[in-house]
């Protein structure tokens, strides 16, 4: 189905619509009658934060959405450490619940630092959504609130992941083989 780049196929489609109907269940009993301002860390997340924004919809939450743009890769595979705000979000958070949707927690430098300056802007509550949670790669103490899958310590491409810009589009979550981005 997938090139010989594919390694393998960590977790379907199928599996993900399954699994983000139930988060989104969740995510509308928490916040039931209330707005909600869903903020999609781009590019990564954008797949995820439109599918799990049309599947809130089913439930009695006003969804608000924006976005922002932050980078702690550049254009490798591992995290720099030094995240860069590349566009912050236009929608003014005081007062707000909020909850930051991300493609995945990998060393948790970047979804701290959103928290620390998202927390600053005094919202009425601030809560991470995100479709990977790569825990054993963690350099902070962060937990998400709500996640769809734990994965193993392997490198993701797909559903909106990509390694340098490319395999966004791919409908599962795949594990790239090593040999694409090893000595790059």
């Amino acid at each position: 189905m997938y090139g010989k780049e594919i390694e393998k196929v960590l977790i379907t489609h199928e599996d993900v619509r399954n699994r983000l109907k139930e988060v989104a269940k969740k995510i509308g009993d928490d916040y039931k009658g209330k707005d909600v301002l869903f903020i999609c860390v781009l590019r990564g997340a954008f797949m995820f934060f439109a599918d799990l924004v049309r599947e809130i919809s089913e439930y009695d939450v006003n969804a608000q959405v924006d976005f922002i743009a932050v980078s702690s890769y550049g254009e490798g595979t591992v995290s720099t450490g030094e995240v860069k705000f590349i566009k912050d979000c236009s929608t003014p958070i005081a007062g707000k619940n909020v909850i930051i949707v991300e493609d995945i927690v990998d060393t948790g430098i970047t979804l701290n630092y959103l928290k620390k300056v998202f927390l600053s802007r005094e919202p009425e509550s601030l809560k991470i959504c995100t479709l990977l949670d790569k825990p054993a790669r963690r350099k902070v103490d962060l937990i998400p609130d709500y996640k769809l899958f734990e994965i193993p310590n392997e490198f993701v491409i797909g559903y909106g992941l990509d390694y340098n810009e490319d395999y966004r589009a791919l409908k599962d979550v795949c594990v790239l083989a090593p040999w694409v981005y090893e000595n790059k």
